[in-house]
């Protein structure tokens, strides 16, 4: 959903944008009202040529993917499809048709994998040792970027997002997930009770207006080939945030632990270094308690 906000900024900064869903979007996540979005697979290579063709991008912001860390064990050659397959067609795409437009294309935390709280915070320059089918295909995903950019001199840039929370998100990370079954409580659907899974990690969440101006910035004023973190450089605990949103909910619920919520794996600590991002002018806008206000009101809203 991040693509959604990046589409926001872009019109808001003048651009004449245009997206692409696939026809199984729903209407309401993939705007569909609006013309400005074509229907097209991005797996489909000659649909996604013809796209090309037709609108000529000067920039190409590339977000479409299986995105969920979680749902990768369950969906592992789906991920590696979407996030590798995806990114090579859009790479191809741009090369033999729009060789000279800029292009994001969206890396992840999830490719630092193995990491120890020692490691943290996290420069871009350390060894990526993923631990998750999502990460992997992260690695692979950010592999052809630089591939383009060194082989065929594609202008691409490689934004690594750490956690991106915001408004519109499906429930399929912690966040989320939680803000939905308080919402829920609220609304006198379920019973009185948050089912959880690992609480003791920490991770850096970062609003996603927060960050879609870290990767309008980089476009803007960074390096193509040059990996940069877009996150906050603070960490904050998964029970920290149950706790806030809690809070904010003002319900009185009891915490169950879920085994079906639980990961193969799951890092201790993911904290990112984002000096080369605070280098190209990014401050932060959001405090974590601003993102889970409007977090909350929004599932609030659609439940």
């Amino acid at each position: 959903m991040i693509g959604l906000h990046c589409a926001g900024a872009a019109k808001a900064a003048g651009w004449e944008t245009y997206g692409i869903a696939r026809s199984s979007a729903s209407s309401r996540l993939a705007g569909i009202d609006d013309p400005s979005v074509i229907r097209c697979d991005m797996l489909d290579y000659g649909a996604l040529e013809r796209v090309f063709r037709k609108v000529q991008p000067d920039v190409v912001i590339h977000l479409a993917a299986q995105a969920f860390n979680g749902l990768s064990w369950n969906m592992e050659w789906s991920t590696h499809n979407a996030n590798y397959l995806g990114t090579a067609n859009v790479l191809s795409c741009c090369r033999f048709i729009t060789p000279n437009a800029r292009v994001a294309v969206a890396c992840s935390s999830a490719e630092y994998g193995d990491v120890k709280p020692e490691d943290c915070p996290l420069k871009e320059e350390r060894l990526l040792r993923p631990i998750s089918p999502y990460g992997v295909s992260k690695v692979a995903t950010e592999a052809l970027g630089f591939q383009y950019f060194h082989n065929f001199g594609l202008r691409v840039f490689l934004p690594r997002l750490f956690i991106h929370v915001g408004t519109g998100h499906p429930p399929a990370t912690a966040i989320q997930n939680f803000a939905r079954q308080l919402a829920l409580i609220a609304k006198g659907h379920l019973a009185p009770e948050v089912h959880v899974g690992n609480l003791e990690s920490a991770r850096d969440f970062i609003d996603v207006r927060d960050g879609v101006a870290g990767i309008m910035l980089l476009l803007e004023k960074g390096q193509p080939g040059i990996p940069v973190n877009i996150c906050t450089g603070e960490a904050v605990k998964i029970s920290d945030i149950l706790d806030m949103l809690i809070s904010i909910s003002g319900l009185n619920v009891k915490r169950v632990s879920d085994p079906a919520l639980m990961r193969p794996s799951d890092e201790p600590l993911l904290l990112g270094d984002n000096s080369r991002l605070q280098a190209l002018g990014w401050t932060r806008k959001y405090t974590i308690k601003q993102t889970l206000e409007a977090v909350y009101a929004d599932w609030l809203s659609r439940v």
